[in-house]
C-alpha cells in the first residue's frame, strides 16, 4: 500500500511539473513525457480499481515511464542539457539520412524559433543551405553561428570560402587574415589565404605566412609544396627546390613536385639531375606526357636523337597537344621530321586530372623561365644550342 500512495504521490507532482514547464516554455516537446507519464499513472489506477495485482514488467514499466522519465529530465535541464534541441537535432539528422532535406530544414527552423541561440541547429542549416547550392544563405547562417560562439574557426573559415566563391576576394581575404591572426595553427585557412595572396602576386606576405603555420605542422605536404610553389613565383629556386624535396619525401606519390624539381634543376642546366626527376613523373598519368617531352629535351641537349625521338613520339602518343608544342620549339628542329602525327580522339582531347590554378601558374612560369634562362646555362656548359636545321635534308623536312 506505501508503494502505491508512494507511487501516486510523486508521479501526480511529477506530472504537474513537466505540464507547467510545458506550459511556461511552450514547448510541446514536453508533450511526449506527459503521455507517457499519464499512461504509467494509467496502467497503475486500472489495476488499483480492479484490484489487479501488477506483475513486475508492468510495475517496473509504470515507475520507468512515469517516475525515472521526468526525473531524468529534470535532471538534464538543471545541467542545462537542452533535450528539446538534442530531439530536434536528432530528428533532422535522421530525414538528412533520408535524405529528405526538406523536412529537415523543416524541423531546424522550427528549433531556431523556440531558440535562436542554438549554435548546432544554425550550423546543419547553413550546411544544408550549402549543399543546395544556396551560398548567401548559408553565409548568414554561418554569421549567425559566428555570432553566438567566437571560437567557431570552421564557420568563420566557412564563411572567407563561401565567400570568395561568390567572387568577393577582398572580403575573404579579409577575413581569411584576422582567422589566421587568431589562430595561426588553422591549416586550411593559412593555405586559402596565401591562395588568395599569390593570385594577387603578394608573394612575400603569403611566404610569410606558410613559414608561420609551419611551426604548427612540421610534417604537413600541403605546407612544403605550397611553399615551394611560391618560392618557384618567387624566383628563389633553391628554396623551392628544397621545400619541394621536403614534400617529395613526406608524399612520394605526389608527383607534382618531382616535376618541379626537374624543372628546376632543367633551368639550372642540372641535366643529369633533371632527368631523375622527369623519369620518375613518367609513372603519372597526368605529368607522364610532359616528362617524356622535357626527357626528349634533354636527350636532344646530349645529342641523343634517337632516344630524343622514341621519347618525344611516346609523349605525342600520350597527349596530341604535345605534337604542336614540339613542331614549336627550336630544340627539336632537326628531328621534326621523324615525328609521327598524333591521331586525334574525343578522349585526347579531355583532361585526365585536374590541376589547380596555381599549380598551372607555376608550371606556366618554370616553362617560361626556362625558355628564358636555359640558353643561357647551356652556353655556359658549352652545350651546342642553335635554332638551324642540322643535317636533315630540306625535302625531308617538308615531308
Amino acid at each position: 500500500m506505501f508503494g502505491k500512495i508512494f507511487f501516486y504521490v510523486v508521479s501526480i507532482a511529477l506530472f504537474v511539473i513537466m505540464f507547467l514547464k510545458m506550459m511556461r516554455k511552450n514547448d510541446v516537446t514536453y508533450l511526449t513525457s506527459l503521455i507517457l507519464q499519464a499512461i504509467g499513472i494509467a496502467i497503475n489506477f486500472i489495476g488499483l480499481i480492479f484490484r489487479i495485482q501488477l506483475n513486475w514488467f508492468f510495475i517496473l514499466l509504470t515507475y520507468l515511464i512515469s517516475v525515472i522519465l521526468p526525473i531524468a529530465i529534470i535532471i538534464f535541464e538543471h545541467y542545462h542539457i537542452d533535450l528539446t534541441q538534442r530531439t530536434y537535432m536528432m530528428l533532422a539528422k535522421l530525414y538528412l539520412l533520408r535524405k529528405d532535406t526538406k523536412s529537415a530544414k523543416k524541423i531546424l527552423l522550427s528549433l531556431i524559433e523556440k531558440n535562436d541561440k542554438s549554435v548546432n541547429a544554425h550550423k546543419m542549416l547553413a550546411e544544408i543551405y550549402e549543399q543546395e547550392g544556396g551560398l548567401r544563405k548559408a553565409i548568414d547562417e554561418y554569421v549567425r553561428v559566428v555570432d553566438l560562439d567566437s571560437n567557431a574557426y570552421d564557420s568563420y573559415f566557412k564563411i572567407a570560402v563561401l565567400l570568395k566563391e561568390l567572387g568577393n576576394q577582398e572580403d575573404a581575404r579579409d577575413m581569411l587574415t584576422k582567422l589566421v591572426n587568431k589562430k595561426p595553427d588553422y591549416l586550411e585557412a593559412s593555405i586559402a589565404l596565401t591562395d588568395i595572396l599569390c593570385a594577387e602576386e603578394r608573394y612575400k606576405e603569403a611566404i610569410s605566412i606558410m613559414n608561420e603555420v609551419a611551426k604548427y605542422h612540421p610534417n604537413s605536404f600541403d605546407i612544403y609544396y605550397n611553399m615551394g610553389m611560391i618560392y618557384t613565383m618567387l624566383n628563389d629556386f633553391s628554396s623551392a627546390k628544397t621545400c619541394y624535396e621536403k614534400a617529395a619525401i613526406i608524399n612520394t606519390l605526389e608527383y607534382n613536385t618531382n616535376y618541379n624539381i626537374a624543372m628546376i634543376e632543367l633551368i639550372l642546366g642540372e641535366l643529369e639531375e633533371s632527368e631523375q626527376y622527369f623519369t620518375k613523373c613518367i609513372e603519372s598519368e597526368e605529368l607522364s606526357p610532359l616528362a617524356y617531352f622535357y626527357l626528349a629535351k634533354i636527350y636532344m641537349l646530349k645529342s641523343d636523337k634517337d632516344t630524343a625521338i622514341k621519347a618525344l613520339n611516346i609523349a605525342i602518343e600520350l597527349d596530341h597537344r604535345m605534337y604542336q608544342k614540339a613542331i614549336e620549339d627550336s630544340t627539336f628542329i632537326p628531328i621534326k621530321a621523324y615525328l609521327n602525327y598524333p591521331n586525334i580522339d574525343e578522349e585526347d582531347i579531355e583532361e585526365k586530372e585536374e590541376v589547380t590554378k596555381k599549380e598551372e601558374k607555376v608550371r606556366k612560369h618554370l616553362e617560361e623561365t626556362y625558355n628564358l634562362v636555359g640558353k643561357l646555362n647551356y652556353k655556359e656548359m658549352g652545350i651546342k644550342y642553335n635554332n638551324t636545321i642540322d643535317k636533315i635534308d630540306e625535302k625531308q623536312l617538308d615531308k
